[in-house]
């Protein structure tokens, strides 16, 4: 039987501490030798070997610096995570790479996601009533459009009908659009962070 996708709530502080650890490591080997970092994934504990989906987000002085991720558990969460902070560090097509003279200051945050469920809806109305802010990320599918946003985006947006809009946006799509083609699903994150690196 296939491992079963990663499941947030039971990541233990210590596992927590190992994956902002291989983040950070993966953007510090790429810094100091322009390559990626080679993950050996059997040297993790074994929660962290199960498949598992991440974000990772890097601010300065509070402002985003980079964030990547994906929503499908395929990889090893070890791996997920060490892969998406390379990204977003130097793969970001909002910003330039990363560079050394800015990474003592970054803040690193993870997001391990839990799977993506349905969220049917007939109407606008009929969405916004079943989401739960601060709590749920949501993913907006139609067809040649795909966005989401991650629970933490309810703190710059916590009206549910403006994080809605957005997300709309993000997407490509009117903030006002509504079609029956539209598609919903939500997830959850366990997200922690760390201070910024003395390396």
């Amino acid at each position: 039987m296939a491992p079963t996708p990663s499941s947030p709530e039971h990541l233990g502080a210590g596992e927590r501490r190992a994956l902002l650890g291989v983040a950070r490591a993966a953007i510090a080997h790429a810094l100091a030798h322009g390559r990626r970092l080679a993950v050996d994934v059997a040297a993790f504990p074994p929660r962290l070997r199960e498949p598992g989906a991440s974000f990772v987000t890097l601010e300065i002085d509070g402002h985003l610096r980079g964030c990547i991720g994906t929503l499908e558990a395929r990889v090893p969460l070890v791996r997920d995570v060490a892969t998406h902070a390379h990204a977003a560090a130097f793969e970001d097509p909002r910003f330039p790479p990363l560079t050394a003279a800015e990474w003592p200051r970054v803040e690193l945050h993870v997001s391990v996601l839990t799977p993506p469920e349905p969220l049917p809806a007939g109407s606008e109305a009929e969405l916004l009533a079943q989401l739960r802010p601060g709590v749920d990320g949501l993913i907006l599918e139609a067809p040649g459009h795909r966005a989401t946003f991650l629970p933490a985006v309810w703190e710059d947006l916590p009206a549910p009908a403006e994080f809605l809009g957005h997300l709309k946006r993000k997407a490509g799509l009117p903030a006002a659009y509504w079609s029956p083609e539209l598609r919903f699903a939500r997830y959850t994150t366990e997200a922690f962070g760390d201070d910024p690196a003395a390396s």
